[in-house]
């Protein structure tokens, strides 16, 4: 039997353009600090998911070490096990690109099943703030006060074991 899912590279643009269409409350990222794209694809070839792994958007993470996960996304009727699927193949490419931890953050909303069946570590919780608000633009686009800016999100972390 075939597998379900496998992953293929994908540009950022092509990952930004799949999450416009199917994120149920983020938009594509803005900023140019994404390294690379994974995709899911299903049977006959359907882009089931994607996810965005960049540089960590908090300067307390930027050590070279350490990738974000800024986006992740799969379709609605995506086969079960699709986020976890992307969480793991990110972390094992990273870990063989010298990586020794992968961070991303949910909303409160969010039980975050897809990370803890991944291994992911819940490590903490970041209140809503204003400090952007007197930052207008990100690389001469204006930002958007957006809602997700006012609710509490959750850090999540998975530190990698050396490829031996």
């Amino acid at each position: 039997m075939a597998k379900v899912l496998v992953t293929k590279p994908i540009t950022i643009k092509y990952a930004n353009e799949f999450i416009k269409k199917f994120h149920r409350h983020h938009r594509p990222t803005i900023r140019n600090n994404g390294r690379w794209a994974l995709a899911a694809v299903g049977r006959e070839d359907e882009l089931v998911g994607v996810v965005i792994a960049g540089n960590p958007v908090s300067a307390t993470y930027m050590d070279g070490f350490t990738l974000e996960l800024t986006r992740l996304c799969v379709k609605e009727g995506a086969p079960k096990g699709t986020c976890s699927f992307l969480l793991s193949n990110c972390c094992s490419i990273w870990r063989k690109m010298g990586g020794n931890r992968v961070i991303t953050y949910t909303l409160e909303s969010e039980s975050g099943a897809s990370l803890k069946g991944a291994g992911w570590k819940l490590v903490g919780t970041v209140k809503p703030h204003k400090r952007w608000i007197n930052r207008t633009k990100v690389d001469g686009i204006e930002r958007a006060n957006l809602e997700i800016y006012e609710v509490t999100k959750y850090r999540w972390e998975k530190e990698l074991k050396e490829v031996v």
